[in-house]
């Protein structure tokens, strides 16, 4: 299975896609434990990467070009916490895939890896502290254990399923980071903001690897 650079454009345009959708919904869980600004604040990010998907990556070739200028401009454009995140986890993701055109199932499992660790050191969270984290680390155990002893589509619906576990149990957790801590156990049986973000960002991933691979 290759997944190429142009599939690569079509995450990422999907991405803006089910930002935009969702932007209300993420504005709705953030009410109620922080500003009530986190599905604009990633509308922002995302319609300006955009921007770039539609004239200077349009006919881009080079997998780590295209995620180095997705986390530049999404750093560009959101000033908050999870802009840095964000930028960092598209920089170090595009580590693994210098050069690239296309990628290859191992490619693939590297680039998430490194973009899911480039997260946690950038942001010091830990799982349990109700933050994007608690999503995104059950994601990062499942592809550390990825053999190529099934395909990657099916071990990333695996995948994408822990996912969703971590981003469901942030209802049942204590807030201990940014303002959503100053609630104490008000923070309690509301899902994190920005644990469901970083699962729609997986889920829209796991949809378009079905697509390329019918096409």
């Amino acid at each position: 299975m290759n997944f190429s650079a142009q599939d690569l454009l079509a995450y990422l345009k999907n991405v803006v896609h089910v930002m935009e959708e969702n932007k209300d919904y993420l504005c709705e869980l953030d009410r109620k434990l922080g500003d009530g600004d986190h599905g604009v604040t990633m509308s922002i990010g995302w319609q300006a990467v955009n921007e770039k998907l539609e004239h200077e990556l349009k006919e881009e070739s080079d997998c780590s070009r295209i995620c180095i200028t997705t986390g530049r401009t999404f750093l560009s454009a959101v000033g908050s916490s999870v802009g840095p995140l964000y930028a960092t986890g598209f920089l170090k993701g595009a580590k693994a895939i210098q050069n690239k055109s296309e990628l290859t199932e191992e490619d693939l499992k590297n680039f998430w890896i490194e973009f899911i660790k480039g997260i946690k050191e950038r942001g010091q969270a830990e799982v349990g502290d109700k933050t994007m984290v608690d999503t995104l680390h059950p994601a990062l155990e499942s592809l550390s254990a990825y053999e190529n002893n099934m395909s990657f589509v099916e071990y990333f619906t695996k995948t994408v399923l822990s996912a969703k576990q971590g981003m469901e149990s942030t209802k049942d957790l204590l807030s201990k980071r940014g303002r959503s801590s100053r609630l104490g156990e008000r923070s309690i049986g509301n899902q994190d903001p920005g644990a469901t973000s970083a699962y729609l960002m997986l889920e829209t991933f796991l949809q378009t690897l079905k697509t390329s691979q019918v096409a």
